[in-house]
């Protein structure tokens, strides 16, 4: 007896084609989805990290900012301390230059020559007076000159002038204070003998 299969078959493999394209679709979403959650996850975790490196950094940052501004305020405190011991020294090393200025403006000056104003800006001193002739100035200088504290004497002006009723030379004129050197500000405070070159 021949058997004839009258059930529409094609019907049945469509069906059974659809029920597995669905199935791969659901678990390729599936998996999608997997996959979307771990790689968020992580990329979550390193932005995480990242945000508390960089937390840290500016912290960090801030205290070397603090750090930075102190050292520059103690560097510019060591700097002023500095600046006044330097002023402190070289005053304590010229601080007899006025009197012998004085004594030496006393010892040079010549007869006949009168002083009416002293004025000192840094090593150079300014000298107004009154001399009874333009000779005698011309002597004020020489001598000055000549003095072992000062030197460079430069006649700013001469005229002619009435004192008291009588006919005088006016006179300005600059005078460069002469430094001691090491050796010579040591004679002069008494640590080493003169002419003995400094040796003992």
């Amino acid at each position: 007896m021949i058997r004839i299969n009258l059930l529409p078959h094609r019907e049945e493999k469509r069906k059974a084609r659809r029920q597995q394209f669905a199935l791969f679709a659901a678990l390729s979403a599936l998996l999608g989805l997997v996959v979307w959650f771990v790689g968020h996850t992580v990329i979550a975790g390193y932005v995480d990290g990242q945000d508390a490196k960089n937390a840290f950094l500016k912290e960090e940052i801030t205290a070397l900012d603090k750090e930075i501004a102190e050292i520059k305020g103690l560097r510019e405190q060591a700097e002023a301390l500095l600046s006044r011991k330097q002023v402190i020294e070289s005053l304590q090393t010229h601080r007899t230059e006025t009197v012998q200025i004085f004594n030496e403006l006393t010892r040079q000056m010549p007869e006949g020559v009168y002083l009416k104003a002293l004025k000192q800006s840094g090593l150079k001193i300014n000298l107004t007076g009154y001399a009874q002739s333009n000779a005698r100035v011309s002597n004020l200088m020489r001598n000055l000159e000549a003095s072992p504290h000062l030197e460079r004497a430069d006649l700013v002006e001469v005229k002619a002038a009435m004192l008291n009723n009588r006919r005088v030379s006016e006179f300005n004129l600059n005078v460069s204070i002469e430094r001691a050197g090491a050796a010579d500000a040591d004679q002069l405070k008494g640590k080493i003998p003169a002419g003995s070159g400094g040796k003992p």
